[in-house]
């Protein structure tokens, strides 16, 4: 009897484990921006993962909020600039129409996806439980690319950072679930720019099996499978309930493990699933 409830309180405990795990897409790549405008290498990189400047990109401006766009909205100029050639803006509001396959087929027909900034949880309300949606993790199926910046990078966590529809001042809003191409992470935005490092502790504490990531602006993680590289002249900040430093801890007195964070710059990788920075 011992022996069993031993059993049973592991294989809960393993379980627990495997369920509060963070893992990226198992193919294809996320180019994840703090906002503030992607920096041109950045984009340079999405139009790599996506397999070069032939292939067929789709730019999303849904989260900025107007009823319609032009083929020039977002950063679709900045991308044609850069040598893409197959560049389509793509909007809807109609949840109808995301649903439509003809619709959509321009998103069928991407290697790569970018969504751009504005209000996080008007892509919820046009995209989420929809064919479109279906597209946007078929498209990482099959080895593609999704970028995003602002609104676009909190999209892809699978809580959604500031998704109230009154104020995005309010972390834990209305909306709170986002597409998940990562798993069990909250993703912040415009972090060190608006002095937003301390915004997160609401959301952890609340829901602490979570891994808390703050992006600061002109600067992105480039996430393929579970690790994470930083990209751009500013930092990423990891809420993990560890710290690292170059210069080590020792000597540093710090606050307890669930007030912790520390920053990442241009170069660094880390494994969300083992949470340390490699």
């Amino acid at each position: 009897m011992i022996l069993r409830n031993l059993l049973t309180v592991l294989c809960i405990c393993v379980i627990f484990t495997l369920s509060a795990q963070t893992t990226g897409p198992e193919n294809g790549s996320l180019v994840i921006v703090g906002g503030g405008g992607a920096t041109d290498p950045i984009l340079e990189k999405f139009i790599e993962l996506a397999g070069g400047p032939e292939n067929h990109l789709v730019v999303i401006p849904t989260a900025a909020g107007r009823d319609s766009y032009d083929q020039n909205a977002g950063i679709a100029d900045r991308l044609r600039g850069l040598g893409a050639e197959n560049v389509v803006v793509w909007h809807t509001n109609d949840r109808e129409q995301a649903d439509d396959a003809s619709f959509t087929q321009p998103l069928a027909e991407a290697e790569g996806i970018w969504f751009g900034g504005g209000r996080q949880w008007r892509l919820v309300d046009a995209y989420a439980g929809t064919r479109a949606e279906e597209i946007f993790n078929e498209l990482l199926e099959m080895g593609g690319v999704i970028g995003g910046s602002s609104a676009g990078a909190s999209i892809q966590g699978s809580y959604l950072v500031r998704g109230d529809t009154d104020n995005n001042q309010v972390m834990m809003g209305d909306h709170e679930v986002g597409f998940g191409f990562i798993k069990n992470i909250a993703i912040d935005q415009h972090v060190l720019a608006r002095n937003r490092h301390f915004d997160l502790f609401e959301i952890l504490d609340a829901k602490p099996g979570l891994l808390g990531v703050g992006i600061d602006e002109k600067t992105a993680m480039i996430v393929q499978g579970d690790v994470f590289e930083v990209m751009g002249p500013s930092y990423v900040l990891v809420y993990d309930d560890q710290f690292w430093s170059r210069e080590g801890s020792d000597l540093k007195k710090l606050p307890k493990a669930n007030r912790l964070f520390y920053f990442l710059r241009e170069g660094d990788r880390y494994d969300m699933r083992k949470r340390e920075k490699q």
